[in-house]
């Protein structure tokens, strides 16, 4: 176990490498001059030439990798030029609300979708299965932004219950808080379940046909055991995979669904800065949303085991 710990530990470093040369490439390879374009068309000389020197933008490529490196390994990610607030606290906090919405959609989604799938794949082609995966296939259709304004228009709008825009922080007001999480919370859960629903499905009705299956059903097994004491660990391996992936992706992907409900996630975070032409903030943003993928999928690595014994073993 030791052994396969260290194994998936040193495979994520080149992967961190990979992703921070990426992250820097991005942002230099962008077409004119960052300083120029952060200072605006009214910047003199002298000022470009200041910025410059202070992003470090005056030494070669290979430096200034070198020098932003190594400010990332102390903590340092710059300043923003916007707000002048260092990138990391605001990158933390912003990635606090994120984080919090993209937790409990991901756990409600996995609580609703993955017994789904495996009710749908015990009952092949029955109608409990149609209506499932052709429920699943409804939800994955449906873009996530188009189905977060219908559910502002419905619960926000006619219905009154949900607030529509704003944002109120937990800690300040529990209450209140949950309110302003409600609707984007849901409009995640609702899409994801399709896919989690069709991925469970799928894996379950592989470990169906297992010859395994076969034994504890000759054995006298009831179905429900079979099902749920046989089947369900071995199949829910590939969907923990995709539920990881999801969990890695959402992370950084809400920023359609935190401009649709204005929440200050680090997804509209990065969009702001876009707009801004707020360069250490948009690097600081891509590379923290890389790593957390990174990291999402190594500890989804190292729990595998947990499913499926034979990784190990291999």
């Amino acid at each position: 176990m030791l052994r396969f710990i260290l194994n998936r530990l040193f495979m994520a470093l080149p992967t961190v490498v990979i992703v921070s040369i990426t992250v820097f490439a991005l942002i230099r390879f962008i077409p004119g001059d960052p300083a120029a374009l952060m200072l605006g068309d009214m910047a003199q000389p002298e000022q470009i030439a200041e910025m410059r020197s202070e992003l470090s933008l005056d030494k070669s490529m290979p430096e200034q990798f070198l020098i932003w490196g190594g400010n990332v390994l102390t903590g340092d990610f710059g300043r923003s030029i916007a707000s002048g607030e260092p990138v990391r606290q605001l990158v933390v906090s912003h990635f606090a609300v994120s984080a919090q919405i993209v937790l409990v959609a991901v756990l409600l989604a996995s609580l609703i979708a993955v017994p789904a799938g495996v009710i749908a794949a015990w009952r092949q082609n029955s109608l409990t299965d149609l209506a499932l995966v052709g429920t699943a296939t409804v939800l994955l259709s449906i873009p996530t932004f188009w189905l977060g304004l219908l559910l502002l228009l419905f619960f926000g709008l006619q219905l009154g219950w949900l607030p529509v825009l704003g944002y109120v922080s937990i800690g300040d007001n529990l209450v209140g808080g949950l309110l302003y999480l409600v609707l984007p919370v849901m409009t995640l859960v609702i899409h994801e379940m399709g896919v989690l629903i069709r991925m469970a499905r799928a894996s379950t009705l592989e470990v169906l046909r297992l010859d395994y299956i076969t034994h504890a059903r000759a054995k006298g097994l009831s179905e429900s055991a079979v099902l749920w004491k046989h089947a369900f660990k071995n199949a829910f391996g590939p969907t923990w995979t995709m539920i990881g992936l999801i969990l890695g992706n959402l992370l950084g992907g809400i920023a359609v669904i935190e401009t649709v409900f204005t929440i200050p996630g680090l997804g509209r975070l990065m969009v702001d800065a876009i707009f801004q032409r707020d360069y250490p903030v948009i690097q600081g943003c891509l590379l923290f949303v890389a790593l957390s993928y990174v990291l999402v999928n190594l500890i989804v690595d190292l729990l595998y085991p947990l499913f499926d014994p034979r990784v190990v073993a291999e």
